[in-house]
């Protein structure tokens, strides 16, 4: 299938690494440009240099908790490629914690990034697209069933949603789509961490595993397929919709 990617241009969020990097391998291997953001101007540099370079990818230091940052990357991939034609916003995930014990300010630094962040950098650019434009914002199965464990993710994943519901409602009329994408166990460093944190990753790993209808935790390019084709125009009639990729986990029609 041709998804028609080629010389598109996207914007990607923490995207240095894990499922960010994975989305932003799987566009450019289709032909289209990315410029990737994330904290750490190391990491950020490399992973554009691995994706081929300034002629397929630009890397910025930026983070979402900056009011700047949403207008910045727009501002790159015009003044880079010359157009934007949509963005994957992903943040790394809050600090673990069951909800009644985290902090307020853990809370608050969580709303800050996590929420308010994500809706800051999706509302920036879809004012910024043209009709037929696409994000993507990543998201957690913990949007529709609470993950023991991870009770900001729990709190705050639904409101995202709900909110990327009503931005789609919004921006639909200009030909603007805007879908949630829900990773569930996927071998990224978050999900290495919490598996370590248990004191036994394997053990932990294999009663993930027993969970998951394919018997296995995914792989970051396996999601990462899945985001490339929700952002391309052959995903043209999606729009206000969440889509788990976590290999049947989730238990709701």
């Amino acid at each position: 299938m041709d998804l028609g990617l080629t010389d598109r241009v996207y914007v990607l969020t923490g995207a240095s690494r894990g499922l960010g990097y994975a989305t932003a391998q799987c566009l450019v291997a289709d032909g289209a440009r990315v410029v990737l953001s994330a904290r750490d101007p190391d990491a950020v540099a490399a992973a554009a240099q691995q994706l081929g370079g300034p002629e397929h990818a630009v890397g910025l230091t930026a983070d979402l908790a900056d009011p700047e940052t949403p207008g910045q990357l727009v501002a790159a991939a015009q003044e880079h490629f010359g157009r934007l034609d949509g963005a994957l916003i992903s943040v790394g995930g809050p600090p673990p914690g069951n909800a009644a014990a985290v902090t307020d300010e853990q809370w608050r630094l969580s709303f800050e990034t996590v929420f308010l962040g994500t809706i800051r950098a999706v509302r920036t650019v879809a004012n910024a697209l043209p009709e037929g434009g696409a994000i993507g914002l990543v998201l957690s199965t913990s949007a529709r069933g609470p993950v023991p464990g991870l009770g900001i993710s729990n709190g705050l994943r639904p409101g995202l949603v709900g909110a990327a519901k009503d931005i789609a409602d919004d921006y639909g009329p200009r030909g603007v789509r805007v879908v949630g994408l829900l990773p569930g166990r996927i071998m990224t460093d978050r999900n290495r961490e919490l598996f370590g944190a248990t004191g036994d990753p394997e053990r932990a790993r294999a009663e993930a595993e027993a969970g998951i209808p394919l018997r296995r935790v995914g792989d970051p390019a396996e999601f990462g397929r899945v985001a490339a084709f929700v952002l391309s125009p052959a995903a043209s009639y999606l729009t206000g919709i969440t889509l788990p990729v976590d290999g049947g986990a989730l238990r709701g029609l």
